[in-house]
């Protein structure tokens, strides 16, 4: 029997209605509308599409969003700079620094001169601080996108033994912890992993964040297990317009073995997109108060 699908595109639009209703409640306190500033440096394409489908994401529910752009040269300091102005300015309710930046910036560094505050994706040592307590204020959005979705379709992970495959700050991590503060038993594996099928063919939930297409073949996944593919990757393909196609990190065979999977496209792509939304409106809602 072929597994359920855990339809992001279809959550996404439930949690942009919820932004949509909560920033009508603002305004009709006389709040200002929430705007999200994304700092992009350089030229990236995969930066730019990113961008491009969270500034349309903002003005679907009602968000204003604003881009920076600096030169692939900017400086430390430049870019510090930047973003303690947008701290300073009480209009700007969330910042992002558009993720990789140039290898001769320190990522970590321009990060924590977020004002925690303003951290709408949950990256600050701040805001990771609280998660790890169990207090969150301001989760990174793929993981939090995550649980909202097993959440709409009643899957709960207490007592689970989860897998996550991936140990990113944006993802492996954090996913990691939400799952142990919702009572599941959780391994974290890596590059370094040893073994890897004998620990995935055991998770009742697998989470997949590698970025290599197919890593996770159907006889390393537990038959009746919850597969989530974070990963989107770009493999040749010359029947298409544009000479490849988007697939995940889980080969697309794992339909046969799991009980619920999320389709790659439209899983948890744009569960994340609308959990930025989510954080940016709340960023708002906190400041407001």
């Amino acid at each position: 029997m072929a597994a359920q699908i855990i339809d992001g595109k279809y959550v996404s639009e439930l949690m942009e209605n919820e932004v949509k209703r909560r920033i009508a409640h603002m305004l009709e306190n006389n709040n200002p509308r929430p705007t999200l500033a994304a700092v992009l440096v350089g030229n990236n394409p995969a930066s730019r599409i990113y961008l491009r489908n969270k500034s349309q994401a903002c003005e679907r529910v009602g968000i204003n969003s604003k881009l920076i752009e600096l030169p692939e040269e900017a400086t430390q300091s430049e870019i510090e700079e930047c973003i303690r102005n947008l701290n300073e300015d009480r209009y700007i309710n969330g910042i992002l620094v558009q993720l990789p930046l140039p290898p001769h910036l320190d990522e970590q560094k321009i990060i924590e001169t977020i004002n925690p505050l303003k951290d709408v994706d949950g990256l600050t040592s701040t805001n990771m601080g609280l998660l790890v307590k169990g207090i969150p204020r301001f989760v990174p959005c793929t993981p939090a996108g995550v649980m909202r979705a097993l959440s709409h379709y009643q899957i709960n992970p207490h007592g689970m033994r989860a897998v996550i495959i991936g140990r990113s700050n944006i993802v492996g991590k954090p996913m990691a912890l939400l799952l142990i503060h919702n009572n599941a038993t959780v391994t974290v594996c890596h590059s370094k992993t040893q073994n890897l099928a004998s620990i995935t063919s055991q998770a009742d939930l697998l989470v997949v964040a590698v970025g290599r297409a197919g890593i996770i073949t159907p006889d390393m996944i537990k038959p009746g297990a919850i597969v989530i593919d974070v990963g989107i990757n770009r493999v040749p393909d010359n029947t298409t317009k544009t000479g490849y196609r988007v697939v995940g990190d889980v080969h697309t065979d794992a339909k046969d073995i799991a009980s619920w999977v999320t389709p790659v496209p439209g899983g948890v792509g744009p569960l994340t997109v609308a959990q930025l939304l989510v954080n940016t409106i709340h960023a708002a809602e906190l400041q407001n108060n």
